[in-house]
């Protein structure tokens, strides 16, 4: 009866790891959740990459991107940039550099 119960013993410490290894390879499927949470991740860390975003800026882009506040720029902070990019036009036909370019930008830039 003893070699019975030993060979029990035996037994069944040498099978639990196979067990316990099936539990761990067996992979379960992402909810929808997780699946639209990893689609948004990837999503967002691509448009990071296009805008060339690193450090501080790229994790604040990620960080509003995932809670879905990346609508893009405000009516207001497309005409400020569409302004920047005239006046920029406008210096560099000028030629202007230094500090009378940066004189004009000021003076350009306030309207």
């Amino acid at each position: 009866m003893r070699g019975l119960t030993t060979a029990l013993c035996v037994l069944m410490l040498a099978v639990s790891p196979l067990a316990l290894a099936q539990d761990k390879t067996a992979k379960k499927e992402p909810s929808e959740a997780q699946k639209k949470q990893q689609e948004r991740m990837k999503s967002c860390n691509a448009r990071a990459g296009d805008k060339k975003l690193e450090g501080d800026a790229r994790k604040q882009f990620m960080s509003s991107c995932l809670k879905g506040d990346d609508s893009g720029p405000s009516a207001k902070q497309k005409a400020q940039q569409q302004r920047m990019t005239d006046c920029n036009k406008q210096a560099g036909s000028k030629k202007l550099e230094g500090d009378a370019r940066k004189k004009f930008m000021s003076t350009c830039l306030k309207g």
